[in-house]
């Protein structure tokens, strides 16, 4: 899940939208707004999806909006969040780009919850993530703003009883060449909205783009540097109360007694203790006083079935499950066969539990009244929201609001409403509103992770080339809770994302997903999701065929991309850039590794250095990737560079381990980051293509660790298959 990472859902069609016929007139509806104005919503054909006949003028309309009023200010109301990725900044290109609009005058609204009106249209569900959203509305926005300007143009040529085709439309501004004539948006806007939209809107070619594909300056940020952006966190309703919690340290645990709430209610600011069947909440005057509060209190806990929970137990069922068959995924002919012709190579992978670790806090504002309830909160998932809040209160959902803020970090966590609950049900026992926020500790020791998985993986290899691949995958299901309606015959699209997509020419490629739900353990999506756990298991396995063949795994993988053109691509330009090949230093050492996953194809190359304790120094990363036709470069390569390093903090430090049913990690002392100075240089390639758009917002994690990987064995001759990176087992004289 950014983000950038995400939610595969249901493992949409990469051409899904470039293919898809589509009505125009059914993508395009116009109303007029009260007062003068132009609404344009676009929505992909569904039932029921028509505007409400209660639609606030100059407000709203279904899936997603230009609202343009006679003043000329041009407002898109956004359909997806901004976690980061420049989001904002990408879909207001594309109707900004249509509609030759002035793009310093456009101006951003969140979305409110509406699972009809605001649905992403790869998942028909209100929901940020799976690097989809450029992809998702790459279409649609292009045709509503096409559709736009071909509207205000009929209504000029109609003022000015000129043909439509002699009028130019630049900076939200029709002229008239001959005539010397020019008019704005916004007086048009009125007499624009009482024209029926364009059956067939005509698109612009790429060779006419003057905003998509260029450098685009981001719209969040002058908000964000100055402060005037609000997150979740900045949320403060009049009188607003301040909380924190705590939730049993063992998953399952409930309240068995709470004592010492003398002592604490006699902390200057604490106004309030709530007790629940699973949780406490002090309640303070500011959110100091909550602390010191919930510190002072004196909590047992009934810690049920799960405080005999271990990563060892939770390593030794992965085991065990593995042994058995799983649902098949991908069967190419017959790799059982060819490997026990060729002779099989066996290896076991496996990667940990991962936290998200969001640099806001968790953090959710709730007022309950008898009849109402208002939510201000930043969420991956808005309908869930509002959906989640209604059915703790048993309120009807349209006496729930959900006011939608930037998210200072999702990366899957924010694809849950766990803390949406919590918050609303310790607001139902507090007057007025409050603000709850997770400490760092609650956030990491009771959160939800990315699944622990283990790999068993078979290959064969034949005139040096992968004969037959045999890939067990074996962990929990993400996918089988968050949207069950996507499994298939016990099949998680999400658990083996990036390992069906197998690019090598191997004629017998077998993969199988074994469902393994650990004990005591909440799972949930995490920033790359199935790639970033399964790019890592194959690209370092085929990297050790390589060295099995005795070939350059350049020359090894390249020799096998027959069928992956665009990847195969990527692989060359970037050895090129590179400098593949070149003579190091003792214990510096060259990896590489390639990724076509979430529509897009990348190929990167590392340098790393190891000294005899075993530190690894990062040197520097060269990424080539090709995402298809590009709205903004400079966001491609920031989501790139920051999903390396999000990917490169996770294979040397991250790790969720659990003894006695316990978390034991904390806080960033035991969790760590990649700090500035520990930083690789980055250097990201945008291939050219006229490919449709693929995803870029978790691409950059889940190509991180095979990298790192495959580079620490060309500097030390160690294999590492299991995470977080083992940096004592580096050290010199170490036995590999």
């Amino acid at each position: 899940m950014t983000h950038a990472a995400g939610f595969p859902g249901f493992r949409p069609a990469r051409d899904a939208l470039a293919t898809a016929t589509l009505s125009r007139r059914a993508l395009l509806r116009v109303s007029a707004a009260a007062g003068g104005g132009l609404l344009l919503g676009i929505g992909l054909p569904a039932p029921g999806r028509a505007a409400p006949a209660d639609t606030p003028a100059g407000e709203f309309a279904p899936d997603a909006y230009i609202r343009l009023d006679t003043a000329g200010n041009l407002t898109l109301i956004m359909p997806q969040v901004e976690m980061g990725q420049g989001i904002y900044t990408a879909l207001a290109a594309l109707i900004a780009e249509e509609m030759d609009a002035d793009f310093s005058r456009i101006a951003i609204e969140a979305a409110p919850p509406d699972e009809k009106l605001y649905a992403n249209p790869l998942f028909h569900m209100q929901v940020t993530g799976g690097s989809t959203s450029v992809r998702a509305f790459w279409l649609p926005m292009r045709q509503a703003g096409a559709a736009a300007r071909a509207m205000l143009v009929a209504a000029a040529a109609a003022q000015w009883g000129v043909p439509p085709e002699s009028l130019s439309v630049a900076n939200s501004v029709v002229s008239h060449p001959p005539s010397h004539r020019g008019i704005g948006f916004g007086a048009l806007a009125t007499a624009a909205s009482a024209l029926a939209p364009p059956a067939h809107p005509t698109l612009k070619t790429p060779a006419e783009f003057t905003l998509i594909g260029k450098p685009l300056k981001r719209l969040d940020t002058p908000p964000k540097v100055t402060g005037a952006a609000r997150f979740g966190i900045d949320a403060m309703p009049s009188e607003v109360a301040f909380a924190t919690l705590a939730s049993c340290p063992v998953f399952g645990g409930k309240v068995a007694s709470v004592g010492r709430q003398d002592v604490a209610s006699a902390i200057d600011g604490v106004t309030q203790i709530v007790v629940l069947d699973d949780l406490v909440a002090v309640i303070g005057k500011h959110g100091w006083a909550a602390i010191q509060g919930l510190r002072a209190l004196d909590i047992v806990w009934d810690e049920g079935d799960n405080a005999d929970v271990t990563t060892q137990s939770v390593l030794d069922g992965l085991i065990a499950a593995a042994a058995k068959p799983g649902v098949v995924a991908r069967n190419d002919g017959d790799a059982d066969k060819i490997l026990a012709q060729d002779g099989a190579i066996d290896v076991e992978y496996q990667v940990p539990f991962l936290a998200h670790a969001t640099m806001e806090p968790m953090n959710c504002t709730v007022q309950v009244s008898a009849d109402a309830c208002e939510v201000w909160v930043g969420n991956q998932v808005l309908a869930r929201a509002q959906q989640a809040a209604a059915a703790v209160t048993g309120l009807p959902l349209e006496k729930v609001t959900v006011h939608n803020h930037l998210l200072g970090g999702g990366f899957g966590r924010r694809l849950e409403i766990d803390m949406i609950v919590k918050a609303v049900r310790i607001a139902q026992k507090v007057p007025g509103p409050v603000k709850i926020v997770w400490t760092r500790e609650e956030d990491i020791q009771n959160s939800l992770y990315r699944p622990f998985y283990f790999d068993r993986l078979s290959a064969s290899l034949k005139n040096g080339a992968i004969s037959a691949w045999r890939h067990r995958i074996t962990g929990s299901s993400v996918i089988a809770r968050w949207a069950p309606g996507a499994m298939v015959n016990g099949l998680d699209p999400d658990a083996v994302d990036g390992a069906v997509d197998f690019p090598y020419a191997a004629p017998n490629v077998r993969v199988e997903f074994v469902r393994h739900e650990p004990k005591g353990v909440p799972t949930c999506f995490w920033r790359s999701v199935g790639p970033g756990h399964n790019i890592f298991v194959v690209e370092s396995f085929v990297d050790e065929l390589a060295h099995k063949a005795g070939q350059d795994p350049v020359r090894f993988r390249r020799a096998q991309l027959g069928h992956a053109p665009r990847l195969a691509a990527c692989l060359d330009r970037v050895a090129q850039e590179f400098g593949w090949g070149a003579t190091l230093p003792p214990r510096t050492g060259h990896g590489v590794a390639l990724e076509p996953a979430f529509g897009s194809f990348l190929a990167a190359m590392a340098e790393v250095a190891v000294d005899d304790q075993g530190i690894i120094t990062l040197k520097r990363i060269v990424c080539a990737v090709d995402c298809g036709m590009v709205v903004n470069p400079d966001t491609v390569a920031a989501q790139i560079q920051g999903g390396l390093i999000f990917g490169l903090t996770a294979a040397l430090w991250g790790q969720i381990t659990l003894q006695d049913g316990r978390v034991q990690q904390s806080n960033f002392n035991n969790y760590r980051m990649l700090r500035i100075n520990e930083a690789p240089d980055i250097k990201v390639i945008v291939m050219p293509s006229a490919e449709p758009p693929g995803g870029i917002g978790e691409p950059g994690t889940a190509i991180a660790a095979p990298v790192l990987a495959n580079a620490i064995f060309a500097a030390t001759g160690v294999r590492l298959r299991a995470l977080p990176i083992d940096q004592t087992s580096l050290a010199k004289g170490t036995p590999a």
